[in-house]
């Protein structure tokens, strides 16, 4: 037994009236495709509508990052797919004890020389000790100019829990940035803002990858973004 009468077939919309439903949805979905689907999602703004509700430049810097993921991950395959190198075999003791010599000997004279003349010695290229690629002491200035609408990214590449402080300005005017990282599959962001005139802090690493920057001038004149890091870190690159 029903609670409620059923409708009546007059209650019912027609077959016109569902049409027009339907229609009308259909253009609603392709209003929100156009003007916010697609400037967020892929940076692709044919109404301009996007841009000026700061939905375009959300979806250049997901597709920037995307882009950077498959980077990583295509250079993560190269790897994987190289052969291992074969060793040469070593030379013989005999060989090595002459090199070794002969370095030894060119080391004191050189050494001699220098006393002598009351000159720095200058160290024997065969003897010379390359300097680690990076130390926690590490530190880097990094000049950027921009174009209105350029933008530009830099990372630092940064082992898990490793920490590095920061600080960049804009000379000349502001920018939009996006702090985030990438690597090895996974990816986040630490911080984002509009019309910065620069910005200070502290980078603690999330994982082992690449960790920086995204600037955007989205001002009328050139801008220069001057970047000072200092820390635990191996490398400091431009990417864009």
């Amino acid at each position: 037994m029903f609670n409620s009468d059923l409708p009546t077939r007059a209650d019912l919309p027609t077959s016109a009236q569902l049409r027009r439903s339907t229609r009308n949805a259909a253009l609603a979905a392709g209003v929100i495709l156009i003007t916010v689907v697609l400037p967020a999602e892929y940076g692709i703004d044919p109404t301009r509508i996007g841009r000026l509700l700061g939905l375009t430049e959300m979806g250049q810097i997901k597709q920037q990052l995307a882009a950077e993921a498959m980077a990583d991950s295509e250079a993560q395959t190269a790897t994987l797919d190289t052969p291992p190198q074969v060793s040469e075999p070593a030379a013989p003791a005999a060989q090595i004890d002459a090199d070794l010599l002969a370095t030894q000997v060119e080391a004191a004279v050189a050494a001699a020389l220098a006393a002598r003349t009351q000159a720095p010695a200058v160290a024997s290229p065969d003897v010379a000790t390359a300097l680690p690629e990076a130390s926690p002491g590490r530190s880097d200035e990094l000049v950027i100019t921009l174009a209105p609408g350029e933008g530009a990214e830099v990372k630092l590449v940064m082992a898990a829990g490793a920490v590095a402080s920061f600080s960049w300005t804009v000379d000349g005017g502001v920018a939009n940035y996006d702090m985030h990282a990438d690597g090895g599959g996974e990816s986040i962001t630490y911080e984002r803002g509009r019309g910065v005139p620069g910005q200070e802090g502290t980078l603690e690493a999330a994982f082992e990858g690449n960790h920086g920057w995204f600037w955007r001038n989205r001002g009328e004149q050139p801008v220069t973004i001057i970047l000072r890091t200092e820390g635990d870190y191996t490398e400091l690159k431009r990417l864009v």
